[in-house]
């Protein structure tokens, strides 16, 4: 697990290291977004945009792919449809931004703000650990390793000690993702796939899991007090006492256990 998290870091380094972009302020790039439009989209290829304020900006007619974005200020912006594919986006405030439909590949996301943010219908493998998801849209996300694509080695999302409390996680796929302490207390997870995913230490507290399915997790110290499990399928867990706060779970009668 080490050595696939570890290449999918150096792959986002490699290539934003080795261009040589140059430096762009705030007013280049909105001169290169007032001048683009779907054919011909604002060339930021590969560029170093780290620490700017790109802010309530249109990015939809951009080319983003493997840019340099650490720390950057994107909030409320409009990212919907791009390739982000191998940029570099730890510690980005992305909070309130549209990155509905994004491709997002063999990135660091690391401790990022994505607060309230649109990633319906998003697809992301990479490291999102310690990233504030809270009240975000995660609907529709395809956030779950390709298991016929894995020449690398298993490539998934990585969101252990992720903030995703009162996020909206329904049909999302996060199949065989990492997801340890992650915070999903008040999330909705209707219909959600977390088959394989490793859910230790997670925290479900008046979550609603009504329909998803948990087949094959690790559920050790995981607390689903207070949450709704109408429907949850918890195939292959052996002794149902180690699920914490069962007790007070919401629909435990309906929930399929075995």
């Amino acid at each position: 697990m080490k050595k696939t998290l570890f290449s999918l870091g150096l792959i986002s380094t490699v290539f934003c290291t080795s261009t040589s972009a140059a430096d762009l302020d705030r007013i280049e790039v909105e001169k290169r977004l007032a001048n683009a439009d779907k054919n011909h989209p604002a060339d930021l290829k590969r560029k170093d945009l780290t620490d700017i304020n790109l802010s309530n900006l249109n990015f939809t007619h951009a080319d983003l792919w493997g840019s340099d974005l650490r720390r950057s200020n994107l909030n409320h912006s409009n990212l919907s449809g791009l390739n982000l594919d191998l940029s570099v986006l730890s510690k980005v405030n992305f909070s309130h931004a549209d990155l509905s439909k994004t491709s997002i590949f063999g990135v660091h996301v690391g401790s990022a703000n994505l607060t309230d943010a649109n990633l319906s219908g998003s697809r992301f493998i990479g490291v999102m650990d310690k990233a504030n998801l809270s009240n975000a849209n995660l609907s529709h996300a395809l956030w779950g390793a390709d298991m016929k694509n894995q020449s690398m080695g298993l490539m998934r999302a990585s969101l252990n000690n992720a903030n995703l409390s009162g996020a909206d996680l329904s049909y999302a796929n996060f199949d065989r993702a990492t997801m340890r302490y992650a915070n999903f207390s008040h999330a909705k997870l209707h219909n959600t796939v977390l088959f394989g995913v490793d859910l230790s230490g997670a925290n479900f507290s008046n979550a609603d899991l009504s329909g998803a399915d948990l087949t094959g997790t690790n559920l050790e110290e995981a607390n689903f007090s207070g949450a709704n499990l109408e429907g949850t399928r918890f195939a292959g867990v052996k002794d149902k006492s180690k699920l914490k706060g069962l007790n007070t779970s919401k629909n435990v009668d309906k929930a399929l256990i075995d």
